[in-house]
């Protein structure tokens, strides 16, 4: 089945991570199964507002111009925190569960999670919302503070614009205070669904070569300037960000996903039969990636998956805009 699944489609190859109204109805779905007397309307409301960010069609907001945090990856995402809620639900007890509201917000804060790399019509100092990679969560907190009071939900400010830290590396998570245990564990399945998504991407590997390392030399990752002028490079080039991904990927299972997140990633499996789809993507994916850096033979990262940004042309403006920071980083 892997064999057959589509590029811009989920790890079961049943959803269209890429359309807003496919993830809508797998995800109302999802929520009505455990909660069917909960009202799904501020969700619903959501997934509209979404497309609206990051088709450029919100006021105020030019739409999402970043080529690997595009429409697709949020979609993926908050599909995957769907699953995850649900399996938490069925798994714990009565005691420790979510309940309707809160699992609402949860879905609000998947969907708007990386909101802080939209840039407002406003802006006259950047021109790509990769620039922002650095401390777009903040960014996306502060979107999320602003846009929850307009659905309803401003008493959840506080744990939202707080659990969004757990998708990013700004503050250390041990340092994110949270009053109630159950928003902690929220923190670890939304961190849980942003890393598991991205990694479980069909196309993850051509991702990273051609969409992540132009956002990472945009933001600031990939090369940066000392006080003293010299230059300290972190990645050198897409194949160097791919030669360092399995150590990324090592890492990021101790550290986070088994590590921070407390296995979160296991309550996928009671919702596909004792599997974990997930995890099995990842396998494939790194496994894969040995093969190519083995050999080098570089061709045969060959997909070419489809963008979901405001412009066709946003591959060749952003590969412009980071030829141009690597010529001022390197003179």
């Amino acid at each position: 089945m892997y064999d057959l699944r589509r590029n811009d489609y989920d790890v079961a190859n049943s959803v269209q991570v890429s359309s807003t109204v496919a993830v809508a109805a797998a995800v109302r779905e999802l929520f009505t199964s455990v909660w069917p007397a909960a009202l799904f309307d501020k969700v619903a409301i959501a997934f509209d507002d979404f497309d609206k960010l990051f088709t450029g069609r919100m006021a105020g907001y030019h739409g999402v111009d970043t080529l690997y945090h595009d429409r697709q990856h949020s979609l993926d995402m908050t599909l995957a925190m769907a699953r995850l809620l649900v399996g938490y639900e069925r798994h714990v007890e009565s005691r420790m569960r979510f309940g309707a509201d809160r699992v609402v917000m949860a879905l609000v804060t998947s969907l708007f999670h990386d909101a802080g790399y939209i840039r407002e019509f406003n802006d006259r100092l950047h021109s790509n919302g990769a620039e922002f990679t650095l401390y777009h969560v903040t960014r996306s907190a502060r979107f999320l503070a602003r846009y929850l009071p307009s659905i309803g939900l401003e008493t959840w400010v506080p744990v939202a614009t707080r659990i969004v830290h757990f998708t990013g590396y700004e503050i250390k998570l041990n340092m994110i205070q949270l009053a109630d245990p159950k928003d902690r564990k929220l923190g670890h399945l939304l961190g849980t669904a942003d890393l598991i998504a991205q990694m479980a991407d069909r196309c993850y590997l051509e991702k990273c070569r051609d969409r992540l390392y132009p956002e990472f030399v945009l933001g600031g990752v990939a090369a940066t300037t000392d006080v003293d002028g010299s230059l300290r490079v972190r990645y050198s080039s897409g194949l160097d960000l791919l030669r360092q991904t399995p150590k990324f990927v090592r890492e990021t299972f101790v550290a986070r996903l088994e590590g921070e997140f407390e296995h979160a990633y296991r309550y996928l499996e009671c919702l596909f039969g004792g599997k974990n789809p997930y995890l099995e993507a990842i396998e494939r994916n790194v496994g894969y990636l040995h093969r190519v850096l083995r050999t080098e033979r570089w061709p045969m990262l060959r997909r070419n998956p489809p963008l979901f940004t405001t412009a066709d042309t946003q591959i060749g403006h952003v590969r412009g805009l980071m030829l141009d920071r690597l010529k001022e980083l390197w003179a």
